[in-house]
This record gives C-alpha cells, sequence and structure tokens, in this order.
C-alpha cells in the first residue's frame, strides 16, 4: 500500500468520523457514542455522552494529522496521486470506517444506533448499506483500474 493510499484512506475515516460526530451528534442530536449505555435525558448523563463525543472527535482529529503527514511524505516524492484516484481513497477509507464503527457499535456493542426510534434497525441497516458499502463501492469506482496515472512535479 503506498503513502498516497494510506493518506487518502486515513482522511476518509476522519472525514467520515467528523462527518458523523457533527451532524448526527451535535446538529441532529440522533445519537451520541455512549447513548444507548448512558442515557443523556439528564445533564449528567448528557455530560458524560458529551466527554464521549469528545474522545471520538480526538480520535478523527489525529487521524487527520497523521493523513497529513503521510499526504506530505507522499508530496515531497516524485510523483502526486490523480485527484479521482486519491478522492476514491477517501470514499473507501469513510466507507470502512463507518461500515466497522457501525457494525461494532450500533449492531455489536449496542452503545448506541444511528437513531433510536421504533425502527432503528432500519435506521441502521441504511447506514451500513449506504455510507459503509455504498461509499466502498463508489471509493473503488472512482480509483482507476490500472495504476493511478501520477502528476509529475515540475
Amino acid at each position: 500500500m503506498t503513502n498516497r493510499t494510506t493518506s487518502g484512506i486515513a482522511f476518509g475515516v476522519a472525514l467520515a468520523g467528523f462527518w458523523d460526530g457533527i451532524s448526527l451528534h451535535s446538529i441532529l442530536q440522533w445519537h451520541h457514542m455512549i447513548s444507548s449505555v448512558v442515557s443523556p435525558e439528564d445533564m449528567h448523563g448528557m455530560k458524560i455522552n458529551m466527554l464521549a463525543d469528545g474522545l471520538f472527535d480526538l480520535f478523527c482529529w489525529i487521524v487527520t494529522i497523521i493523513a497529513i503527514v503521510l499526504l506530505f511524505r507522499e508530496a515531497s516524492s516524485e510523483s502526486l496521486p490523480s485527484a479521482r484516484s486519491y478522492i476514491g481513497d477517501i470514499f473507501i477509507g469513510g466507507g470502512f470506517f463507518n461500515l466497522i464503527e457501525g457494525s461494532v457499535d450500533h449492531e455489536l456493542l449496542r452503545i448506541h444506533h444511528v437513531r433510536t426510534t421504533e425502527h432503528w434497525l432500519l435506521w441502521d441497516l441504511g447506514f451500513l448499506l449506504i455510507f459503509g458499502l455504498g461509499f466502498i463501492a463508489l471509493g473503488f469506482w472512482l480509483r482507476p483500474s490500472q495504476p493511478p496515472a501520477s502528476i509529475r512535479k515540475t
């Protein structure tokens, strides 16, 4: 695996995590990282859930820094990846993150669901299909079947 592939996948992991934390935890408030374990209905429970969300965001931030370091390492070599290939890697990383995090946290550990409603399983499965498998498929579609064409630095 090249640094380019690794940095693209790492960016995908970070972006998928930030998207989840910002949109589902903060804006829509459908769930928090441990909202099925500790109810966020009172102030004490919400503080614990906010701490868990913050630790999740810290993880995403650290992965972002790793992705930047890997990308700079690639940029210092003789060539850069094509934009389409790199975006494909980002979707693959984000899709795998959503698939793994969703399967483990939503279904295996059940520490939270995408949306806690009567039909929570449909929300969880839809998330896994669209933002997990769908992103992975899109990422592989974007990546060329041949080794990626490189852009020579001048």
